[in-house]
């Protein structure tokens, strides 16, 4: 089978390359996404020469190198800003569950042999031909993500892989997961709980940004994989209720949809930043507008938070409510309204004829009260003639 190359991003880089490595080969996404007809974005190459040899040829033609991955004999060469990652051909000599000792070698089915997924072991040589030791054309073809060998021995060399048999489901499997891998997730789950977080949360929010989660969560929920990921396990058919909102492909929006149970739970197992667990405190406990309130109490809501944060909160109580059309109108209202933001600071108290200290703050917080309370509609005559009434009566 030959496999169209000209329409590649980057192929003036590639053609080079391929000059000073004629026995490379495109290997991984590159093969998978060309053969599926979808965007490609990253041009990974594999070729037989050791690292050594790679690294003297591009330089000596004036390409920058960069040792990205030496210990796994990966560098990354930078032709007209464009990257391209190139690795020597390896083989594992050991494994521990995480990380693999490596040894270089020059026969391509052993390299394939040693990937996770059939439709991610194919090559494509310089020529357009396709190399493919394990069916994955066809897998990719049946919509079937099927690990490379044996399944099991596969997850146990590395239990994050998964993680990654379900963000592959979702993007490119159809219908059930493959039976060989779901007895073999089903038997190693237990693993996932050794793996650390930061290696959980980056495979799970690139599953969570995928265009369709569901079609992975339902099946990880009934395998139990959800169970061990998060701290009180999750609710598959909640997200699923946020995806028909065609609610934006937002990792966070979509945990919080997922999780069940308390937010700082979830951050601590995931490790998140400080940054998204305060993010997603608020999207699962923060206050949630209700369709039945009127503008004034929109706007009270609105000096805390923007539109887009209380709009993600109304869509998670959508996904939760018989009635999302009300939700979805309540969205519109709130961003067609101008977010209010008090007209009074320190120096008009102090104008007004207090002295700096606690009494400007005592006065201010009673302004913003009576502004507040009248829906955030005076503007700033109102509310200084407020406080020359307050600081006289």
């Amino acid at each position: 089978m030959t496999v169209e190359l000209d329409g590649l991003p980057g192929r003036p880089g590639l053609s080079r390359i391929w000059s000073l490595l004629p026995d490379a080969r495109l290997v991984g996404g590159v093969v998978r996404d060309l053969l599926a007809a979808r965007p490609v974005t990253d041009l990974d190459l594999a070729t037989p020469e050791p690292p050594q040899t790679v690294t003297d040829r591009l330089r000596a033609d004036g390409i920058k190198v960069i040792p990205t991955g030496l210990a796994h004999g990966t560098v990354t060469a930078l032709v007209d800003r464009q990257p391209f990652e190139i690795t020597t051909l390896r083989r594992d000599v050991e494994t521990d569950g995480r990380r693999a000792v490596v040894a270089w070698t020059d026969d391509w089915r052993e390299d394939a042999a040693r990937r996770d997924f059939t439709i991610n072991a194919m090559s494509v040589d310089r020529q357009g031909s396709l190399h493919d030791h394990f069916g994955g054309a066809d897998d990719l073809r049946a919509g079937r993500v099927r690990f490379v060998g044996d399944a099991a021995s596969r997850i146990a060399e590395d239990a994050l892989r998964i993680l990654r048999f379900f963000r592959f489901h979702a993007r490119y499997g159809r219908g059930l997961p493959d039976p060989a891998a779901a007895d073999a997730i089903g038997a190693a789950v237990g693993l996932l709980r050794h793996l650390s977080a930061e290696r959980v949360w980056t495979e799970l929010r690139r599953l969570l940004a995928g265009p369709d989660p569901a079609r992975a969560l339902v099946p990880m929920q009934g395998l139990g994989v959800l169970d061990a990921l998060l701290p009180q396990g999750g609710d598959p058919p909640r997200l699923v209720r946020l995806l028909a909102l065609d609610a934006p492909p937002d990792p966070l929006l979509r945990l919080a949809a997922l999780a069940a149970g308390d937010a700082a739970a979830i951050a601590v197992r995931l490790k998140l930043s400080n940054a998204d667990a305060a993010r997603l405190h608020t999207l699962m406990h923060g206050v949630r507008p209700d369709p039945a309130l009127d503008d004034d109490a929109l706007r009270r809501l609105l000096v805390d938070s923007d539109a887009a944060s209380l709009c993600d909160r109304s869509r998670l109580a959508a996904a939760g409510s018989n009635d999302p059309a009300a939700w979805s109108a309540l969205c519109r209202r709130l961003h067609a309204l101008d977010r209010p933001v008090f007209p009074l600071s320190g120096r008009d108290a102090v104008a007004a004829g207090l002295r700096p200290g606690p009494a400007v703050g005592d006065a201010l917080r009673a302004v913003e009260g009576w502004w507040r309370e009248n829906g955030c509609r005076a503007d700033r005559a109102a509310c200084v003639a407020r406080l020359d009434s307050l600081l006289r009566g």
